[in-house]
């Protein structure tokens, strides 16, 4: 069978690679139809991934059909069209004690830590594959993935109809947390320096974009807020400098902050800047048990993740794909890839 292999920062190749075998009872083989190229992705081909080995098959966004079931699993059937969970825990330190595998201590994800979707066949624990409806299109499904890093963030953010939220950042990400904000009913305010990913947040139904290069992004804010702020904020730039905006300046009163943008820089923030308002700043990982939620989403047609692809590469086209990635400037936001 075929892979997408990462042999060595930028090395990347649609090569041979050995089928899985041995199934065992509680796993599924599936047939990869379609995978969504991730941030993390990029990092691990430009070997600015601190998590990932070499060599990797990479992609952790992707769904396929069932085609072979061990004989432990029982909600899932041969012919079934799954998006899969890549979170991998170990079930037994505090963070799992607790009921929250997505921040294990020794967490691992398919994708970066071992070899992920983009295969032609991959055997995967049978409770981490999601049973979609049939008729939902394979570059849609392959996206459920990111809808659960939204659906995370807005849970970890208390996100309600009664907030202003001010989402930075109008990449993938942030333009999946601009639908699940819409579908709440929250007004919402997005960041950017590119006015081309600014369009596509208002196509998709902002009701407020700034573009922080050519505009003042905190007196912008308080305007459009009457001086008040944002009552919930989604940081997913990791600019360090925006972040610092966020808190010192933009945040309302008992506002929230919840961080998605994956930034190294220390900040400077002094404890005032949190005490004074109450303010909340809040981590957020990948997603807990969000699968079920976000199919259902996209069933019913609350979310469009049509909206956020921009291009389709055949999975042997991998390299022009990823180069493309790395160019935000050409109206790039998601690209997919088919097997």
């Amino acid at each position: 069978m075929k892979a997408v292999t990462v042999s060595a920062p930028h090395v990347i190749a649609f090569a041979d690679q050995p089928e899985p075998k041995d199934l065992s009872s509680g796993e599924v083989l599936i047939r990869v139809r379609a995978g969504g190229i991730c941030g993390s992705d990029l990092h691990i081909f430009h070997g600015t991934n601190p998590f990932a080995t070499y060599p990797r098959v990479i992609g952790h966004e992707f769904a396929g059909e069932v085609v072979a079931i061990g004989a432990d699993v029982t909600h899932l059937a041969v012919g079934d069209k799954v998006a899969v969970d890549p979170v991998v825990s170990c079930g037994s330190c505090y963070a799992c004690s607790i009921g929250r595998p997505n921040v294990c201590r020794h967490l691992q994800v398919l994708g970066v830590h071992r070899d992920g979707g983009f295969q032609e066949l991959i055997a995967v624990d049978g409770a981490k594959a999601h049973k979609l409806p049939a008729d939902i299109p394979w570059e849609h499904a392959a996206l459920v993935e990111p809808f659960t890093i939204a659906a995370q963030s807005a849970s970890q953010g208390r996100l309600s109809g009664s907030d202003t939220v001010l989402i930075c950042g109008a990449g993938p990400i942030g333009l999946v947390l601009l639908q699940v904000a819409k579908m709440h009913g929250a007004r919402t305010v997005v960041m950017d320096i590119l006015d081309s990913r600014l369009q596509r947040a208002a196509a998709l139904g902002a009701d407020h974009t700034i573009n922080s290069r050519s505009q003042d992004l905190v007196a912008e804010m308080l305007r459009l807020t009457d001086g008040n702020g944002a009552s919930l904020i989604f940081e997913a730039t990791g600019n360090i400098k925006v972040m610092e905006q966020c808190i010192r300046e933009i945040a309302a009163i008992a506002g929230r902050v919840v961080v998605l943008g994956m930034g190294s820089d220390v900040m400077n923030i002094a404890p005032v800047d949190f005490m004074r308002r109450e303010l909340e700043v809040i981590g957020t990982r990948l997603s807990l048990n969000k699968f079920p939620q976000v199919v259902e989403w996209i069933r019913d047609g609350k979310v469009n993740p049509a909206g956020i692809i921009s291009h389709v590469f055949p999975a042997s086209e991998i390299q022009a794909a990823i180069d493309l990635s790395g160019n935000p400037g050409q109206d790039v936001c998601k690209i997919v890839v088919t097997f």
